[in-house]
């Protein structure tokens, strides 16, 4: 029996798709619980060996300075509750770069434990709104359980796929991300996303994990694996590349620190054109490929 073309690249993607998944339920899992994740942030386990911008020498996810909850400043941490601090993974602090104002909607994509959400909910008020996405039930839970202690009432948590937005075009007026646009195997449908819930002259603030431009795939691949957003990290000129074919303009990618060889967190910002009518898919896309992950190690 043949098979179709693509039917082997799409039952890849859809296996790490489910490696991510188990990684952030278990994630959650120990959050609700009360306990760090056993890894430094992203994937690394704790004590894994790298540098030191990725993990605390002591394997404590909330000391790292590359990933988790110590991106945030200790008056933030004060605002919210221990399990959402617990459950954060990501590389940067999106709420600080996104420039968020009273009355905005805002949409975290991958928003976990709720963290980036929450503190957005603060910075935009009463009358403004914040939505978080994320495909894992079990972090879900967790991130409702977290609003109803921070008593939070202008969020609102749904499921879904990034790469499949479950929200009308024109919805939001801010996109955040915080570690993980790199996770997606399909990252020009969520450029396209983007693009598409943005109201005309929306803005993007997202942290992620971005190569090096002379990092091949292949190089990515041997630094990390893609559960742990090394391996899945676009190069900074093709991060540049995606945003401006999905139809942003006033595009930055920021390096802030190093978290392997070649890889750094950084901070990635675009506009929307208010003159531009965005397709819900830019025309022409392809999946990237995925890369071949190490047999073991982090980095």
């Amino acid at each position: 029996m043949s098979t179709r073309p693509g039917t082997s690249q799409h039952s890849d993607a859809e296996a790490m798709r489910e490696r991510v998944r188990d990684r952030y339920a278990d994630a959650a899992r120990q959050a609700a619980a009360g306990v760090a994740a056993d890894d430094c942030g992203c994937g690394h386990p704790a004590g894994c060996g790298c540098e030191s911008s990725c993990c605390a020498p002591s394997g404590d996810a909330t000391q790292a300075p590359g990933f988790g909850a110590g991106l945030y400043a200790l008056g933030e941490q004060g605002e919210l509750p221990s399990t959402a601090l617990l459950a954060s993974l990501g590389c940067g602090n999106p709420t600080a770069v996104a420039d968020l104002h009273e009355g905005e909607t805002v949409l975290d994509l991958g928003s976990g434990g709720g963290i980036d959400v929450l503190l957005s909910a603060r910075r935009v008020g009463p009358t403004g709104k914040a939505y978080g996405l994320d495909m894992t039930e079990e972090m879900l839970a967790l991130a409702r359980r977290n609003a109803t202690e921070a008593g939070a009432t202008n969020v609102e948590f749904l499921k879904g796929d990034i790469e499949r937005v479950p929200l009308p075009a024109g919805t939001v007026d801010v996109v955040i991300s915080n570690c993980v646009i790199n996770l997606s195997v399909d990252k020009p449908a969520v450029f396209a996303e983007m693009a598409r819930v943005l109201v005309p002259g929306g803005r993007i603030g997202i942290s992620d994990v971005v190569a090096e431009d002379h990092l091949s795939p292949a190089d990515r691949a041997e630094r990390g694996n893609w559960v742990g957003c090394i391996a899945g990290a676009l190069s900074q000129s093709e991060y540049e590349q995606g945003l401006a074919t999905a139809g942003f303009e006033q595009i930055s990618v920021t390096f802030t620190h190093q978290v392997a060889d070649g890889l750094h967190s950084a901070i990635v910002k675009a506009v929307k054109p208010s003159d531009l009518a965005m397709s819900t898919h830019a025309s022409g896309r392809t999946a990237l490929p995925l890369a071949d992950e190490p047999a073991s190690g982090c980095c």
